[in-house]
């Protein structure tokens, strides 16, 4: 983890931890970087939230001054530049976006020429130029600064592209979405319909300020009430930048990452297409999902936290499918990052040809009781290495045996651990997470 690059690009509040002088110098770096032999050719995607034209423009200029040919997809979701960087031999991708946050939020998100996330070397280059005092970088002058071309096209080709993946029609299925007002607000209503669907949309009208808001994958309560107001078969939320999903069943219940990776992954085995028969996580999914995919004779393979962590792993390997528990759904053969509008076909086709609800194709899967507290600490690292709060974990692992776990990790971004305990019921998680926040707060980590 960098200064201002995590796991998900450099993000923060807009004007605050991230400002138009570090989008500036982010472009200025990228265009002298890629631009070593030639003009580098930077495709450019935003979200709709009220600063995304603000960072865009500093890029643009960052870009130009360093001599960069600028491709604006305006409004567009991140796997939508992702595609388009790595179908038409871009150098590389920028999303300007801060996927699920607010609307005060944003994000730069960077992507190589293969549509991925950019290297950690390449990250500490930037951080490095971004806290340099002087500006070392030579200036494009004359007929060798840079352009800005109007890339909109972009966007209908990655829809041709979508609605050409299934292989069988969603005629029949009555589908309501949840766009979080944002990136794939008028994108995913026509895909879902070129295949045939009848498709009902909420929270498409983003103004700038509402992205996010009570709405989309962080906030699916209206979708699960429309779904069953309307009798609509299955659902799909978003988040702002739409590289990730939840989908909701025809009862209404909430179908997360984990869920997602089952269904898929079972259909896919089922078939014959997944490759070297593995599915991969991180180190967060439940542990229902590890059981249910052995007793399909599926192998689970884990990551760190972060959808970058599970690319790196399935590119490394070969392996087709990967994701969070969060709805980063990664299918290898038609994406290179997570696609919520990919996994809602995907979704969508396994329905349509196994003829049953999703919620019948779910009935197997066991997910245990999942219970997760963030601890706000005066040192994380030190808390998460003291020897009393380790000891306490090894005893809680030993009573749960295989019937469940526990997780301590620090957060990448804020002063907190995060505690998380699996186990068969709600009250046995419960008790053990109350054992470690005693032994954090005897030990004067809690404020």
């Amino acid at each position: 983890m960098g200064k201002y690059f995590g796991t998900d690009g450099f993000r923060g509040e807009a004007n605050v931890c991230l400002n138009v002088t570090h989008a500036y110098k982010i472009g200025r770096y990228l265009g002298y970087y890629y631009g070593k032999e030639r003009p580098a050719r930077i495709a450019i995607g935003k979200d709709t939230r009220l600063s995304g034209y603000m960072f865009e423009y500093a890029l643009v200029s960052g870009l130009m001054a360093s001599g960069a040919k600028t491709y604006l997809l305006h409004v567009a979701p991140t796997p939508c530049v992702s595609y388009t960087v790595k179908q038409e031999s871009f150098d590389c991708g920028i999303m300007i976006s801060a996927s699920h946050n607010p609307y005060y939020d944003n994000g730069i998100k960077i992507m190589d020429k293969n549509g991925h996330k950019i290297s950690k070397e390449l990250e500490d280059l930037l951080e490095e130029y971004i806290d340099s005092p002087q500006d070392s970088l030579p200036f494009a002058t004359r007929n060798q600064i840079g352009k800005t071309i109007d890339y909109s096209i972009a966007r209908a080709r990655y829809i041709d592209y979508l609605a050409h993946i299934p292989t069988h029609s969603l005629s029949g299925l009555n589908i309501g979405i949840d766009c979080a007002n944002g990136a794939i607000s008028r994108i995913a209503k026509p895909v879902l319909e070129k295949l045939g669907a009848n498709v009902m949309a909420i929270h498409n009208k983003p103004n700038g300020t509402n992205i996010n808001k009570k709405c989309g994958s962080t906030h699916t309560e209206d979708l699960q009430a429309f779904v069953l107001d309307n009798c609509l078969d299955l659902g799909f939320a978003y988040d702002g930048d739409a590289d990730r999903c939840f989908a909701v069943d025809n009862n209404g219940r909430l179908v997360n990452g984990d869920l997602i990776l089952y269904l898929c992954g079972a259909y896919f085995n089922e078939q014959g297409i997944l490759r070297n028969n593995t599915v991969v996580s991180t180190i967060i999914s439940n542990i229902g999902l590890r059981l249910s995919l052995e007793e399909k004779g599926i192998n689970l393979v884990q990551t760190d936290v972060g959808d970058k962590y599970v690319s790196e792993c399935m590119v490394a390997n070969d392996y087709i499918l990967g994701g969070e528990q969060t709805g980063h759904i990664i299918f290898g053969d038609y994406a290179q990052t997570g696609d919520g509008l990919l996994t809602s076909l995907m979704i969508a086709e396994i329905v349509a040809v196994k003829k049953q609800p999703l919620s019948e194709l779910l009935k197997n899967i066991r997910i245990y009781p999942q219970l997760t507290v963030n601890v706000h600490v005066t040192d994380k690292a030190a808390a998460h290495n003291d020897s009393d709060l380790i000891a306490a974990i090894k005893k809680i692992e030993k009573e749960l045996g295989e019937e469940g776990r526990v997780m301590v990790r620090e957060s990448g971004t804020e002063p907190l651990l995060r505690l998380m305990v699996e186990g068969k019921n709600d009250i046995i998680c419960q008790k053990h997470i109350e054992r470690l926040l005693e032994v954090l707060s005897a030990k004067g980590y809690t404020e």
